[in-house]
């Protein structure tokens, strides 16, 4: 992969996981303690397992992300489901280590490691491999996260997308963005700007 490629792609990647990082704590901060715990049946996470399963799951796979398997030997994945002693202030600060050390790891890397392979439960995965597959496996819960805090705020909650019937409006906003010279959002920062204003 040319340089300038791999370069883009690691760009790319930083900023979707960042955006996808902000909607769920947008939608988040929305909900109260109780909600944050809240299991809506016997078979569904609270937002607050889902918060501890990515975290988990972030520590693992990027700790040491270029020479050590991504699951490591010190990860309890089944724990991930269960809340022992958690606060939420405890999982949020989880959270926030887990994030940390994926930007930490994926800023670290140049051009020449998008070309390696590493391992994640003993088989091999390409970096731009490995990368895709923790993008779409946080895309996913962070969309189980809006999903859940929505249905539990039903009418309060504040949109973090285009709303309804507003489409026409956003396509102006975007516009408007551009004649101004302002700064490129990206797709997610774009709707969830637009979405707070209105």
């Amino acid at each position: 992969m040319p340089d300038n490629v791999a370069e883009n792609y690691l760009a790319d990647a930083i900023s979707s996981f960042r955006s996808y990082k902000r909607l769920a704590e947008r939608a988040l901060e929305q909900v109260s303690d109780e909600e944050f715990f809240a299991r809506i049946d016997d078979e569904s996470n609270s937002l607050a397992v889902i918060v501890k399963h990515i975290a988990g799951n972030l520590r693992s796979r990027w700790t040491d992300f270029l020479t050590t398997d991504g699951e490591k030997p010190d990860r309890y994945r089944d724990t991930e489901f269960e809340l022992i002693g958690d606060t939420r202030e405890s999982l949020m600060q989880y959270w926030e280590a887990g994030w940390q050390t994926l930007f930490d790891t994926l800023e670290a890397l140049s051009a020449d490691d998008v070309s390696k392979t590493v391992t994640i439960r003993g088989e091999p995965h390409t970096v731009v491999e490995a990368i895709n597959r923790q993008l779409t496996h946080y895309a996913y819960h962070v969309g189980q996260i809006v999903f859940l805090a929505k249905h539990l705020r039903a009418k309060e909650w504040k949109t973090l997308s285009v709303p309804r019937n507003r489409s026409a409006q956003f396509n102006e906003f975007l516009a408007k963005r551009r004649s101004e010279g302002t700064s490129r959002l990206g797709h997610l920062e774009a709707t969830m700007e637009f979405g707070s204003e209105n």
